[in-house]
């Protein structure tokens, strides 16, 4: 096993706005709650994030800030993937030059490279910087999931050292944990994150950790500490709020979760739109059931 950027819950934080930028003394607020309540790691413009509707001088900001907020206590990773192999080595050494602890790279989207065109580009990304990086596969977004062939061949590199698992497949997790047992896997979905530790994983990278970051910590702790049918009572307990928050495609509900919680969490950004009422009462009705609004 290669060794850990973090164990527990990181956040996959949202990036709070306002109609011509981003909300920093909110976005400070926001780090400073999530370290209060115990998360791991602080996850910056990633999907959850909407790096994707991100300027490029705005995405660089968002990471320099929360590195200068974290200032050490947690570790932080930058979100600093691209389908365009060149900017995501410029951005990911940027990240590194401004103090992120990790990389968290997803596949390259919509150009749909083949397995051979995966390695190169992790493997370009991984040789420009001098930190971690996480593998991020996601294929209902991205189109392009990663074999575990190509897991084997990128684990060699020693910047690789862990993946972010989004495709929903424990049958593929395990055959991954199987076949390459050094890369740590962290659970990419909230509805899998005591399954995933059960196959040896070490955490989750978590949209549930926006609004109750004590209870997804305590979930991987619990599981940590042997107390395996607490952390599956917490995983189950939580399924109504994890289903609200997926109910439409991430961050609409989580953002709107926030700002139901008084964060001034800010607008969505086009082309996301908000939320339909029937879905707004299911979030509104499951925050209400764990007493978080």
């Amino acid at each position: 096993m290669k060794k850990e950027i973090f164990t527990g819950a990181g956040v996959a934080l949202i990036t709070p706005f306002t109609e011509d930028g981003i909300n920093y003394p909110e976005f400070a607020r926001l780090i400073e709650d999530q370290i209060a309540g115990g998360t791991d790691a602080i996850v910056v413009a990633g999907t959850s994030g909407e790096a994707a509707t991100m300027p490029d001088a705005e995405h660089r900001a968002s990471i320099k800030f929360a590195c200068e907020q974290v200032k050490g206590r947690i570790p932080v990773i930058a979100g600093t993937g691209s389908n365009d192999t060149a900017y995501a080595i410029d951005l990911s050494k940027y990240a590194e030059s401004v103090g992120a602890t990790a990389l968290l790279v997803v596949t390259p989207y919509y150009n749909k490279c083949t397995q051979k065109g995966l390695a190169a580009h992790y493997k370009a990304i991984a040789d420009s910087v001098n930190i971690p990086i996480i593998l991020y596969d996601v294929p209902s977004r991205t189109g392009v999931a990663i074999a575990t062939e190509t897991y084997a061949e990128l684990a060699k590199h020693p910047n690789i050292v862990a993946v972010k698992e989004a495709n929903g497949d424990l049958s593929k997790i395990l055959r991954l944990r199987a076949a390459v047992p050094e890369l740590t896997v962290y659970s990419g979905n909230d509805d899998q994150i005591v399954p995933i530790l059960s196959l040896g994983g070490k955490g989750v990278i978590s949209v549930l950790s926006n609004v109750a970051p004590k209870d997804t910590h305590d979930m991987c702790q619990f599981y940590f500490d042997g107390k395996v049918e607490l952390a599956a009572k917490l995983q189950i307990a939580y399924s109504d709020l994890i289903d609200a928050l997926f109910c439409e495609v991430n961050p609409i509900p989580v953002k709107t979760a926030m700002r139901l919680k008084g964060y001034a969490a800010g607008p969505l950004r086009m082309p996301l739109s908000e939320m339909s009422e029937e879905h707004l009462a299911q979030l509104k009705k499951a925050l209400k059931n764990h007493d978080l609004i």
